[in-house]
């Protein structure tokens, strides 16, 4: 893969951050669950800028995990909303990390579709409001 902006049509991530040596499993590449979580997070970033309220992480119905984190990795969550239902959002996320070989490539290590829920202030299920 080249530079992560020719694949993401220039957007910008929806999080980045660096994997830390405290996120690594007994092997020493970065735990599985921690890029899940910071996954959830990106996708859910988007779900809630959409719904214009609360969301909660209700489905994930793919995640796959192409290439190994390593300690050091400067990894981009780009999350893209596939379908917005009524009260439900679901997002593709892409995870590219940047080696710190200091390189410019970036390399796809996970993709991942999860479905979040509008929340309401009762904390029931809220209608997504139409696009502006």
């Amino acid at each position: 893969m080249n530079n992560h902006s020719l694949h993401h049509g220039g957007a910008d991530p929806a999080l980045r951050i660096v994997a830390m040596p405290a996120h690594t499993n007994p092997f020493g590449d970065i735990f599985g669950g921690w890029i899940m979580s910071q996954v959830d997070i990106a996708g859910g970033v988007v779900a809630t800028k959409r719904a214009k309220c609360r969301v909660a992480t209700v489905a994930v119905t793919e995640f796959v995990f192409k290439k190994p984190v390593l300690v050091g990795d400067l990894i981009s969550c780009y999350a893209h909303i596939l379908k917005v239902g009524k009260t439900s959002i679901t997002v593709k996320i892409e995870v590219c990390a940047l080696r710190n070989d200091l390189n410019d490539d970036c390399i796809k290590v996970t993709e991942a579709t999860v479905v979040y829920v509008a929340i309401g202030d009762n904390n029931q299920t809220k209608e997504i409001p139409k696009e502006d």
